[in-house]
This record gives structure tokens, C-alpha cells and sequence, in this order.
């Protein structure tokens, strides 16, 4: 089988590559596996001079990258360019921290001493759908180099270059063969090497139907296993509100990287709210990404075009209406026109579209309902002046990450933790905790002094 990759401005293929067979899948296993060993016996200094190395690359090349990463993904060339030097940046954090975040810690124990000593995991398989495949890769793979473990990742079948840049950059900053792979495998493949005995942990970021058909798998073989489901966010927006920032914050999430995309406002302003937000996105400017002005690019190509599709049309029957928008553009390439959904059953979600699904409520413990309807959730962001409001919500929104009058932070310069509500966790950004999950603990007691 061959896989393809599109340009979605123009529908042009851009390349053509040969997804691989059962027997190259094992040979890019077995790759890994050797750069395990080479990794684990490796010096800290030397992979942190990788990636020193990797994040000077990063940011000498951004502009050649960000190019040709818009060209296959249609995100907006500056966009790219930031998610670029978020990757040097990532690197570099790391490279300044993790003597501190691998370093052993002592363990309070009042019969003898005892301290936990972190070593890598393993060899990790990785799959990780997103808008930003580039970004999203280098979430991955930059902890789990710190800790010493390889990536093998599951291409997107829209964006396979865009992995494939990866994985010659991390080979070119000096980390060995091996220590990141994309692959360009079909899933009955994948679903076979979540069985190799020399895979240590399975990673997941996808939606539920892929997350849920792969963490049977790894169940079945008590695999390790870790999960981040994508979702719909919610914005909750109340009457003391600065109405226009809100509005602003809507529009910056549909079209940057925010998951935002249900909008919970309360009925004494909710008819100006949707008025003013129906206009500004008829203003906005949709085009090509490589232009600076354009403020909305292309979806990712047209299997999403037509899911995006169903999706309206099932909304519309069970009683949804569209206010703006609802239609693919006419002329080449895979562009939607930014749409308001009112109306909508929460059942209904629409994900990773420019489609804002609104809603309205009385009072706050209906708007905590609506905002807490979805099974899948993020991030929420909360719109309101009253301290009295901002607790309650704060506490009650049922969300991995809240952010106050401001769109939840969710770009890997955030350090929080990764969070956890429902059955979603946020991006994962910087924070330490975030190596952990590339970490085996093993705690050792002692009978005499600790080590130096």
C-alpha cells in the first residue's frame, strides 16, 4: 500500500511513499531495540549535548522547516514557525534540567535509608494524532531521549514528511539510529508489534475510537499503556464578563491550537455575544497558510472534510442550527467555512473543526452542567469578573486544565503537570512530571551509607 502526502491548500500530492511490510516493521523494531542498549549505557552530558545540538538545528533551519511542514499540514506558516522554536526551546529545557529531574531521590525511613533511582523505560511505540504532527512529535520524543528511551511513532497518514523530519533531525543532532523512528504502517501491523516483547510501553494520543481499540490490545497483553484522548473544551462566559476579550479568546482558539470549542453564555447577553461572534468570523481571512494575513487555513484533507460533513448533518437532525458558516468552500484544496452550531444535543461534538457549537444558560449551575456534558474534556476556560462566580466555576468545571479570562495554556512552554478529569488529559507540556512516564522507579534500601 502507498500512503500519500497532500498539500491541503491546493489538493496537490506532494510525495508518494511505500508503507512498510511485516518484515521492515521488524527490522525498525529490532533498530530501536539496539539504541535502548546504546541509550541506557550512554552519559546524561552526551544526550544533553544532542540536544543542545538538535535545538540550535531547530532554530537555525526554522524558517526551511516551517515551510515545508505547512505545505503537508496547511497550519499557517506562522504558527509553524512558533512551534518550531517551541521545539528548541523544549530542548533546551530539558537539557538544563534533567540532571535534576533524573536524579535519585531519598526516601524518608526511620529503620534505614532508602532513595528511588529512575531508570529508562524502554523502547516506546507511539501513536499521536494531531494538528501539528511536527509539534506533537517532539512532545514525545524529546523526554523520552532525556530518559534514555527510543521512539518508534505511528505516522499521521495526512502529514508522513513532517514525521520523517523528526526523525533525520534527531539522527543528525548525534542520537544514534534507531532512537526515533517514524513509521508509515498500516494498523494491523501496529496492532501486531504492541505484542513484541521488546516494546516496553505504548503511548496514545488519539481519539477514543483509536484509543479504545488499542488499549484493548495492550490490556489483552498487560502492556503498559498511557492515554490522551482529544476532545472538545468548553468556554463558559457570564454576564460580568469583558465580552470582547471572550470574543477574541473564541477566535484565537478556532484558529490556533486550542481544543475550545463548545461556548456556554448566559442568556441576559447570549444574543449579542452570538451577533458579535458571527461577525467577527465572517471577517476572518481563509487562504492559503503560507500568506501572513491569512488567519484560517485549510482542514487537513478531504476524509476529514467529509467526517466534518456527517457530523453537521447529524447536529442539524437532532435539532442543531447553523447561525454562520455550515459549508465547504468552493475551488481546490480542503477549506470550511468557520460555522456556529446553536441548539446542538450535548451528545453532539464536533472536534478539530472551525465550528463553534453555543449555548445558552439561566444560571450558573446550569452553565456548569452544559459545560460539563462532554465525556471527553481538555481544557475549560472561564469568562467572568465576579469573584463570587470564579470560585464556583473554577471548582466546579469538570476539566484537566481551567484557565480564568484566558484560554487554557496548552503549548509546551507551559511547565504545569499534566492534568486529569473525565477521561481527557491536557497537551503534555515541559514539566518534569512528563519524563516520568518514559521512567521505571526502583527504590533501593540501604543497610549503610547512600552512594555519592
Amino acid at each position: 500500500m502507498e500512503l500519500q502526502s497532500t498539500n491541503p491548500a491546493t489538493g496537490e500530492v506532494l510525495r508518494t511513499f511505500s508503507m512498510l511490510d511485516a518484515e521492515a516493521l521488524q527490522a525498525r523494531i529490532r533498530q530501536a531495540a539496539d539504541a535502548a542498549s546504546e541509550l541506557r549505557e550512554m552519559p546524561l552530558d552526551q544526550r544533553n549535548l544532542y540536544l543542545r545540538k538538535l535545538a540550535s538545528m531547530l532554530e537555525d533551519e526554522c524558517d526551511d522547516l516551517a515551510r515545508e511542514i505547512t505545505l503537508e499540514t496547511g497550519r499557517r506558516f506562522t504558527q509553524v514557525v512558533q512551534d518550531v522554536r517551541r521545539c528548541a526551546e523544549s530542548c533546551r529545557y530539558y537539557a538544563t534540567n534533567s540532571p535534576r529531574m533524573l536524579a535519585p531521590e531519598l526516601l524518608q525511613s526511620e529503620s534505614r535509608q532508602a532513595y528511588v533511582q529512575w531508570s529508562p523505560m524502554g523502547v516506546v511505540l507511539a501513536v499521536a494524532a494531531a494538528r501539528s504532527p511536527f509539534l506533537q512529535a517532539f512532545r514525545l520524543a524529546i523526554p523520552a531521549l532525556t530518559a534514555g528511551c527510543p521512539v518508534l511513532l505511528k505516522c499521521e497518514e495526512y502529514a508522513p514528511q513532517s514525521n520523517l523530519l523528526v526523525e533525520t533531525l534527531i539522527r543528525r543532532a548525534g542520537f544514534p539510529r534507531g532512537a526515533f523512528t517514524a513509521l508509515l504502517v498500516e494498523n494491523d501491523l501496529l496492532d501486531g508489534a504492541i505484542g513484541d516483547e521488546r516494546i516496553a510501553s505504548l503511548i496514545v494520543r488519539a481519539d477514543a475510537a483509536t484509543a479504545r481499540r488499542l488499549a484493548t490490545k495492550a490490556g489483552s497483553l498487560l502492556r503498559n499503556f498511557s492515554v490522551q484522548i482529544t476532545g472538545c473544551g468548553s468556554m463558559v462566559v457570564m454576564p460580568s464578563a469583558n465580552i470582547e476579550k471572550a470574543l477574541e479568546a473564541a477566535i484565537a482558539a478556532v484558529t490556533g491550537d486550542s481544543s475550545i470549542r463548545r461556548i456556554v453564555v448566559h442568556a441576559s447577553i447570549y444574543l449579542d455575544f452570538l451577533n458579535r461572534l458571527t461577525e467577527k468570523l465572517e471577517d476572518l481571512r481563509i487562504g492559503d497558510p503560507m500568506r501572513e494575513e491569512t488567519q484560517l487555513g485549510p482542514m487537513r484533507n478531504e476524509q476529514e472534510i467529509r467526517h466534518l460533513q456527517e457530523q453537521m448533518k447529524q447536529a442539524v437532525s437532532n435539532g442543531g442550527r447553523i447561525a454562520t458558516g455550515g459549508i465547504r468552500l468552493v475551488g481546490k484544496g480542503f477549506f470550511y467555512e468557520p460555522t456556529i452550531l446553536t441548539d446542538v444535543p450535548a451528545a453532539n461534538a464536533i472536534a478539530d473543526a472551525p465550528v463553534f457549537l453555543l449555548y445558552h444558560t439561566d444560571d450558573l449551575q446550569q452553565a456548569l452542567a452544559q459545560a460539563n456534558a462532554m465525556t471527553y474534556s481538555p481544557a475549560a476556560s472561564i469568562w467572568t469578573e465576579e469573584p463570587s462566580e470564579q470560585q464556583q466555576l473554577i471548582t466546579g468545571v469538570t476539566a484537566a486544565a481551567v484557565s480564568l479570562n484566558a484560554l487554557p495554556l496548552e503549548d509546551p512552554g507551559s511547565y504545569a503537570p499534566p492534568g486529569r478529569a473525565k477521561r481527557s488529559t491536557p497537551v503534555r507540556g515541559v514539566h518534569p512530571y512528563n519524563i516520568r512516564e518514559f521512567l521505571a522507579a526502583k527504590t533501593v534500601s540501604l543497610g549503610g551509607q547512600l552512594p555519592d
